[in-house]
Formats: structure tokens, C-alpha cells, sequence
């Protein structure tokens, strides 16, 4: 799903601005960034998470979130202080029980600096209290919480967490959440993985939200509003939660239509992926006026523009294929964004071969008739194509052109090997392009660098392949555009570019 911030350079020398010398001879600050050269200041370093303890109170007829933070996590470094992505106002912070002092700096950075520095390797608790209403709250010039007529909504990528609890905001480092939301009586609240409990006292309702598994920051995921819920278990073993605001209007059909095939397409993926990879899957469809999907881990968002002109399981299929593609397996710096998004496409493809509706080949056939070599699709590179750039629809369709160029050449036998092995080896795990090219040579026994090369890493138009020089040589079929098309093309949107169109 997605959009483009500010350039690296501005990130870049607002990184410069938060360094802080070390106050001491072996212990020395965290890095106000993770060192991802797209977004220098996102993430910090020092210490690694492990697991989020969020337990909030949330009043939808004001905005105002109350909550207290505690994170699990292990020194990395000597440290004699260390930052937290977070912009809502704090009122305390512990460090293995005793208080911090605290302060902010730059755009998003809470600085914490503990009465006692951390020696490398120490298991730390962080405890952080903390209130505000997170629709005030702005960075860098925009805000990715997203108020509903009933409540609210945080899912945006790459970043959604500073507005509702302090993280290291970065897809490296993932961890496990525990999400516990109390709201008014008559107001649900919705969040990543099972629903562990509820209960209700003095007019307020509580609900317990569990993801076991690691996850990135961006995927974490919070709704409050006046919710349909609907639960069902797939026919291979999924439990499935679905939602959908109780004043979607005409898109209401479309949308449950449409969502509630979650537990039909998980299974039909895990035939190409694998084994699903957590404990339940589904959906949430809020009142929003955003143009985009995101695939938060285990409870997709989803606009409900996706469902104006009726039911999309495309759209589906592909925030279900990031399951296996860029949640289990996570990109280790947002260079890697081909992983993700290239495959989430070519999950499209094949559901369109499925349905009968064009064959993956016929699709790629299209894609790559209908950009002439001039064209500036081609200038964009889906192996890195830059912050700028990251969310092109080049990353999507040329990243799809790809993963097809990948099959033509190690042949089905291997390419399917590949494409459930690949999220098999690395669950839970973060990888890169690279990584990638040595799994799929390593499986093929192929030679793979220079195809890479031509389809991700090259601002050209790639020579077709023998394979589909023939496929297009047979027939006029590379200008007949596939059945599926339009549906696919419809999913566009959910990639559309500028925060100020959400």
C-alpha cells in the first residue's frame, strides 16, 4: 500500500542533529536511526525488542489515547542512553524499575537516558506512560492516524507506530505483542493475531489482542469503531476474524464479498507458499476515506474505496500473499521492497490464471507490451529503486515481470520449489534481494546474476527472454489485454502515491 514522505537527504541531516556524544569512555548512545539509508532516522540502535506490552484506554468522542508501553528488549552495546520512535506526550519512563530521565529531539525521537548506563547484553525493561491525541500530532509534515466517524484506525506504511505506542520502528527489528485496548461500552477494538479475552467495567470494555509471532512495527495494527465481526475457520485449520464498520454504505456488499473469501484464499495460497504462517488471518474494512490496503500481520486493512465498483478478490490475494512475503519473511532494509511487493503481485497473477481469467505468462506478456523501452517505468529499479520510488507501480508490475522472468528460466520445478521454500527457510526472519538471488540459485543450480540484473537493477528495458519472445511471437496476444487486468489494475490505488490523497 503506500506513499512517499520526505527525501533521504532531509532525513539524512536530521539524523546528523541527533547525535549525541557519548558522556562516557565505554559507554555511548544509541544511533537515533537503524542505519537504513532510505529513512536514516527511522528505527534506533543499541538494543533489540523482543516483545511489546501496550495496554491503552482509547475515547473515540475525543481522540484522547492513554497508555503505558512496556518493552521487553537486550542491550546491543554499551549504552548511556538510547531513543524510542514516538511523538505523543510522555509522563514517565522506567528503565529496569527505576525512572529515566527523557527528552525529545528532532522529528520523532523520544531520548531516554537511564540513572544507571547499560552494559552490551543486558536484558532491559522499559516502561513508558504516556497520553496525548494522536490526530494533533504530526512528522515531517503528515500524520497516519486515521480518524473514522466511530473511532480511529493506525495502519500505514512505513511508519504508523509513533502515533500509538514508542518502538523501534523498523522491520529489522520485529518482536511479539501483547495489545490490551479499553474503550467505551458499544466500541470495539481490533488488533493483530487472537483475541486472548474481554471484559467489561464502569461503562468500559477491554480487549486483550495476542500476536505470538515476530512482527514488524508498520504491521502493527489498532481499530476502534462500531464493528460486524464475523469469525469462521478455513477449511485447512484457519481460525479467520473479519470486520467491517457498520456504516460502509453501498460498499458493504462488495466489501463482505470480497473479505470474507479470506479463509478460501489463505488455503489456495498455502498450496503455492507453504503452511500459513500464524495463528488466525482475516480483515478489517473501517470507515476510512484512505485509497489503499496494507497487509498488517494476521488483520488486513482495507479502504473502503477498494470495494466502490464491487468485489475484488485480487486485492485480497495480494495482501494475503504479503503473509508469507514481507511479514513472516520481513525485507532487511526498505531497499528490499521487491520481495514484498513483487511476489504480492505475482500472487495475483496466478489467482487470475486460477480463475481463468489470463495466465501468469499472458500477464507478463501484457505488462511488458504495454511499456515501450522510452517509457519511465522502465527507469525504475524494483531491486532498489530509491525512497522515492519505493511504491511505483514499476516495483509491482516490473517486480512481477520478475518473478515470471525467474520461472522462464529455472523452470516450474524448481521456481515453485522455490516459492515455498523461500518463506519456509526464512520465517520470521528478515532477508534481502540478495538473499534471495543466492536461495533461488542455490535451489535451481542456475547462474542467476545476470537476470537479476536485467530485471531489477537496470534503469532499461530488459531484451524479452527466449521463452517469452515465442509466447508473444505466437499470437497477437501480447497487446490483448488479459480478462483479470482491469481487476488487477483496480488494486493500483491501493499503491497510490502522496499521503495528501488518503
Amino acid at each position: 500500500m503506500h506513499r512517499r514522505i520526505i527525501t533521504p537527504g532531509a532525513l539524512a541531516a536530521a539524523s546528523l542533529m541527533l547525535a549525541i556524544p557519548a558522556s562516557a569512555a565505554s559507554y555511548s548512545p544509541g544511533a537515533p536511526g537503524i542505519g537504513d539509508p532510505y529513512y536514516p532516522a527511522y528505527g534506533n540502535g543499541g538494543y533489540d525488542v523482543s516483545h511489546y506490552d501496550l495496554r491503552l484506554q482509547y475515547q473515540p468522542a475525543t481522540d484522547e489515547l492513554a497508555g503505558t508501553a512496556t518493552i521487553l528488549a537486550r542491550t546491543t552495546q554499551d549504552l548511556s542512553s538510547f531513543d524510542l520512535d514516538f511523538l505523543l506526550d510522555v509522563s514517565e519512563v522506567r528503565v529496569n524499575g527505576v525512572k529515566a530521565s527523557f527528552a525529545t529531539s528532532g522529528q520523532h525521537e523520544l531520548v531516554v537516558t537511564p540513572k544507571t548506563p547499560l552494559a552490551k547484553g543486558s536484558p532491559i525493561t522499559v516502561v513508558v506512560r504516556y497520553s496525548g491525541v494522536p490526530s494533533t500530532k504530526s512528522a515531517y509534515g503528515f500524520n497516519t492516524w486515521h480518524r473514522t466517524p466511530d473511532g480511529a484506525v493506525a495502519a500505514d506504511e512505513p511508519e504508523a507506530a509513533w502515533w500509538w505506542f514508542p518502538s523501534n520502528d523498523h522491520p529489522l527489528d520485529k518482536a511479539t505483542y501483547d495489545v490490551s485496548v479499553a474503550v467505551p461500552d458499544g466500541t470495539q477494538a481490533l488488533s493483530n493475531g487472537t483475541l486472548q479475552s474481554t471484559s467489561s467495567k464502569l461503562g468500559w470494555t477491554r480487549y486483550n489482542w495476542r500476536e505470538n509471532k515476530p512482527q514488524a512495527t508498520y504491521l502493527a495494527t489498532l481499530a476502534v469503531g462500531k464493528f460486524d465481526i464475523t469469525t469462521s475457520t478455513s477449511e485447512g485449520g484457519v481460525p479467520v476474524v473479519n470486520a467491517y464498520s457498520k456504516d460502509l454504505g453501498d460498499n458493504d456488499g462488495a466489501a463482505r464479498a470480497s473479505v470474507e473469501r479470506t479463509g478460501e484464499l489463505v488455503d489456495w495460497l498455502s498450496g503455492y507458499f507453504g503452511p500459513y504462517p500464524f495463528s488466525s488471518a482475516g480483515g478489517y474494512v473501517p470507515n476510512t476515506t484512505t485509497g489503499y490496503a496494507l497487509e498488517t500481520q494476521t488483520r488486513v486493512y482495507y479502504s473502503p474505496k477498494q470495494f466502490a465498483n464491487g468485489s475484488n478478490t485480487s486485492v485480497v490475494v495480494h495482501e494475503l500473499a504479503h503473509q508469507w512475503y514481507g511479514d513472516s519473511v520481513s525485507l532487511k532494509g526498505w531497499k528490499d521492497i521487491w520481495i514484498n511487493e513483487g511476489f504480492a503481485r505475482y500472487a495475483q497473477w496466478l489467482w487470475s490464471e486460477h480463475e481463468g481469467e489470463g495466465t501468469t505468462q499472458q500477464l507478463a506478456d501484457y505488462v511488458y507490451a504495454s511499456h515501450p523501452a522510452d517509457d519511465a517505468f522502465w527507469t525504475v529499479k524494483p531491486g532498489d529503486p530509491g525512497a522515492d520510488n519505493q511504491f511505483d507501480i514499476a516495483v509491482y508490475d516490473r517486480g512481477a515481470l520478475a518473478v515470471q522472468a525467474l520461472r522462464n528460466a529455472v523452470g516450474d520445478d524448481a521456481f515453485f520449489a522455490i516459492l515455498k521454500g523461500w518463506p519456509r527457510d526464512h520465517a520470521y526472519g528478515n532477508a534481502s534481494v540478495a538473499d534471495f538471488q543466492a536461495y533461488a540459485e542455490k535451489v535451481s543450480g542456475k547462474s542467476l546474476g545476470a537476470l537479476f540484473d536485467a530485471w531489477l537493477f537496470q534503469p532499461s528495458k530488459p531484451a524479452a527472454p527466449a521463452a517469452r519472445s515465442a509466447s508473444i511471437a505466437k499470437s497477437a496476444a501480447a497487446d490483448v489485454q488479459p480478462k483479470s487486468w482491469k481487476k488487477i489494475e483496480a488494486t493500483n490505488d491501493v499503491h497510490g502515491q502522496g499521503r495528501g490523497a488518503q
